[in-house]
Parts: structure tokens; sequence; C-alpha cells
């Protein structure tokens, strides 16, 4: 598809009547990286900044899935789910930039917006790689929203949203959606990689084998989704702020978990984490690594503009796929 990106002009009314007649725009930036909304730097004539998250089709870079119809990580994006989860991980004391305004009328574009703070870019991740000392206490208190957030429990699963309408499944246990998620990644992935092809019933089986050695419980914490230390920044003031919150869903907290030793590696156990089940640990492990090859060959097809990137991902964790069975 054609995208057409942000210009100046097209939010100077938005400027004008959210932000001060006397202030204008000086500059528009498009961050990179984002996948599913636009996010731009607004610099202001002020030398003031403020950031721009724009829901819109031309901003997103994913193609339809084959998802498992009750997973609540699918389809994870929209300014609903922004305002809901905003608001709740606010309730629960976690740093997030602040929501200055929401409009979902299209009032300045053709799109939902939301005006929110700028934190600036310093990313946890980049603030590990270049000062670990400096990056010890942010860590920390990243660690401290977490356990916030992880014994903040609710008796569904699902979409913050979705949850508030009544609209959230329950007719499986969690770690069944999880299974059959893992399950239809391997089939999708499988077309487009002849190893996995070959591997298949192997890996389905594996699977199957993990999922068989869960026993059932119904309690669920607020996880983030997909928390890496890419999508939280590091504020002036040395707080850690949460981004992406979109997917922000009651579910087993071990899934965060298995995202989390993913991501921060060496450095998770500076997050002093809750007690976790290990046997759906390792299910959930296993299962988003076949996520993480499944969704970097399907956004390859498309135009996104890092797409080796994407190949790269997905190939690291053929290995790892195919190392387990």
């Amino acid at each position: 598809m054609t995208r057409a990106f942000l210009r100046p002009d097209d939010v100077r009314d938005l400027v004008a009547e959210q932000l001060g007649s006397d202030r204008s725009i000086a500059a528009l930036d498009r961050l990179t990286g984002g996948s599913k909304k636009g996010v731009y730097r607004l610099r202001l004539d002020d030398q003031t900044t403020v950031m721009l998250y724009v829901w819109a089709p031309g901003e997103n870079y994913w193609p339809p899935s084959s998802a498992v119809p009750d997973d609540p990580f699918t389809d994870a994006s929209g300014a609903e789910l922004f305002a809901a989860n905003h608001s709740a991980l606010t309730a629960a004391g976690v740093r997030t930039p602040r929501l200055l305004m929401l409009d979902r009328d299209g009032r300045y574009l053709p799109a939902d917006i939301a005006l929110v703070e700028d934190v600036g870019a310093v990313t946890l991740e980049a603030l590990m790689e270049r000062d670990p000392a400096a990056a010890a206490a942010p860590l920390s208190a990243l660690g401290d929203s977490l356990r916030r957030m992880h014994t903040t429990f609710g008796p569904h699963y699902g979409k913050l949203a979705a949850i508030a309408r009544g609209e959230a499944s329950q007719a499986r246990r969690a770690e069944d959606v999880i299974t059959d998620r893992a399950l239809a990644h391997l089939d999708a992935a499988a077309v487009r990689d002849a190893r996995l092809a070959d591997a298949h019933e192997r890996i389905a089986e594996h699977v199957r084998h993990l999922r068989r050695a869960i026993t059932a419980r119904e309690e669920y914490g607020l996880v983030h989704g997909e928390l890496g230390p890419d999508h939280v920044l590091v504020t002036p003031s040395g707080e850690p702020a949460m981004v992406d919150i979109e997917g922000l869903t009651y579910f087993d907290v071990e899934w965060e978990h298995a995202f989390l030793q993913l991501r921060f590696g060496d450095a998770y156990a500076a997050l002093r984490p809750v007690d976790l089940d290990p046997r759906r640990l390792e299910l959930y492990r296993y299962a988003q690594v076949l996520s993480l090859i499944e969704g970097p060959l399907r956004i390859a097809d498309t135009d996104f503009p890092n797409r080796q990137w994407m190949l790269d991902l997905a190939e690291w964790n053929i290995t790892k796929a195919l190392a387990a069975v």
C-alpha cells in the first residue's frame, strides 16, 4: 500500500487548539521502529515537545494473522485499548507517559489520536548497554512496577476493554489458548520455512507435551504483553516509563516473565520477579519462540522498512525451536 505519513501542516489545528494558540509547530518527526501505530514527536516553537500517537491503517504494517479467536494478545492495538490500559496502569501506580488528550471522533485527523507527555528518547535498553551502573536504579524501579502489576489480580483473563464490556471469552483455560496459539503459529510459519515443515509433527508434540504438565489455575495478573527494555523509556529524573501499552492484559504472569527472561537476559534477576509456576513458564517460553518466528516472517512479507532485522529474528528463533525437539 502507499503510505502517506503526517506533515506539519496536518497538525497545526491540533497544536493550536490543544496546546495553545500562542504556540506553533516547528518540526514533526516520525519515530522509527513502530509497526502498529504512528509515533510522532511534535517540536514546538517554544522549544517544548509532545508526542502524538496515530492509529491509522497507513501506520500499521501488520498483515492479518490466522489468530486463535479468544487469544487476548491478538490485534492489541487501538485508542480504546490505549485509554483503558493507561487508566489501569495509573491506578496500579505504574509510570507511563501522561495522557494529555485522546480524540476518537476525527476532530483533527481521519484517525484515532492521542497526545502524550514526551518523557525523552532514552530507552532502558540503550542505558543498560551504555552505562549499566546508571541503569541499575531504573531497572530496580521497573521491577517494583512489575510486582505491582503482577499482584493486581482479576478472575478473568483478556483485554481490559473487553472485560469491561463483558466480552472477554472464558470458555477455555489460559494455557489452552496459548497452546492453540503456538500450534497456529507453527502452521503458519511452516508454510514459509521448509525446516519447520519437516519438523512440524515433532514441534507440535513438544507443545502438547508441555501443555499436559500444567495444572489448573484461575487467577490472572496485569501483564504488559511484550515488555522488553526497548519498551521502557527512562525519564530525565531516572524513572522508568512503560510505552506501547495497548497489549496490557489480565493473564498468567508467566507469559510476561517468559518474555522478560528472553529480552532482559542476565539483567532479569534485577527485576526481582514474583513466584512463578516453572511448568507453565516452560510452555510459555516455547510458545513465544514460535511467535517470534511466525510474526517476523509474516511482517517480512510486507513493506516494513527493517525487513532484514525481522528475518534475522525469525532465524534465531527457528534455531531455538528445532533445538528443543
